[in-house]
């Protein structure tokens, strides 16, 4: 995406990014964001990843971490899990949904808007898909490596 938009940083790429910068580089963003839909499914830890439900040892020592504490420092985990996916949303939406230069409003409108259709497309994949096997979860992230490396090719 920096490549895409020739920025610098970050910040400025999504500055820039733009409904125009979609159609002149449309297959790499995809790329991008297919990507960061596998990044954002990794991190939530749940399905096809993870499955939360069940009861296997894996599950409960990762579990037991949180379970350990409670009260303020349990609350400042359960936020920190929070705002990290919620960070991640927003980058993900924040390519997707392009939106600048309108009025503030219309931009949060526009962005609870994609973090509400990202929950949708989360809730459908978890909803259709089974958990995958462990072995095959390395494949996915190995996966999602590729297809930035692709992107970065494909954005050349």
């Amino acid at each position: 995406m920096v490549r895409t938009t020739g920025a610098g940083s970050l910040s400025e790429a999504y500055d820039l990014l733009a409904p125009e910068t979609w159609g002149a580089a449309a297959p790499a963003l995809a790329l991008v964001a297919a990507t960061m839909l596998i990044i954002y499914l990794v991190e939530k830890a749940r399905i096809p990843v993870d499955d939360p439900t069940t009861h296997l040892e894996l599950t409960m020592v990762h579990e037991v971490m949180v379970l350990d504490h409670s009260g303020v420092d349990r609350a400042f985990i359960e936020y920190g899990a929070v705002l990290k996916l919620w960070l991640l949303g927003l980058l993900l939406v924040g390519l997707e949904v392009p939106v600048r230069g309108g009025a503030p409003w219309l931009d949060g409108a526009a962005m609870v808007a994609g973090l509400a259709g990202l929950a949708v497309v989360v809730g459908i994949i978890e909803s259709t898909m089974a958990r995958l096997r462990l072995n095959n979860v390395p494949a996915l992230i190995v996966g999602g490596g590729v297809l930035s490396a692709v992107a970065f090719v494909v954005g050349m």
